[in-house]
């Protein structure tokens, strides 16, 4: 069963697409849904986006659900660990 709760939000990074390209990334899309690649019935479906460089301008990931929290947590203890005037 498909949730259809999308999250957006706005983001400041880059990503690397294809053939090794970095890019400029602005958006962010997460929502729990049927993979188009992963080998799992449902996964967390990230993309981060450029939207104004067009399609190619993307790069999509598809966690399990035990996947995307251990990402979460990992993203939490690293920030932790970073100086408060490191943070921008």
């Amino acid at each position: 069963m498909c949730t259809y709760n999308t999250v957006r939000t706005e983001v400041d990074g880059s990503a690397k697409g294809p053939h090794g390209k970095w890019f400029h990334v602005t958006d962010a899309t997460v929502y729990y849904d049927h993979p188009v690649h992963a080998m799992a019935a449902h996964t967390l479906n990230i993309d981060v986006a450029d939207p104004a460089g067009g399609p190619s301008a993307r790069v999509a990931l598809e966690l399990t659900a035990t996947a995307a929290r251990a990402l979460a947590t990992a993203i939490e203890d690293a920030l932790v660990a970073v100086p408060e005037d490191l943070l921008t």
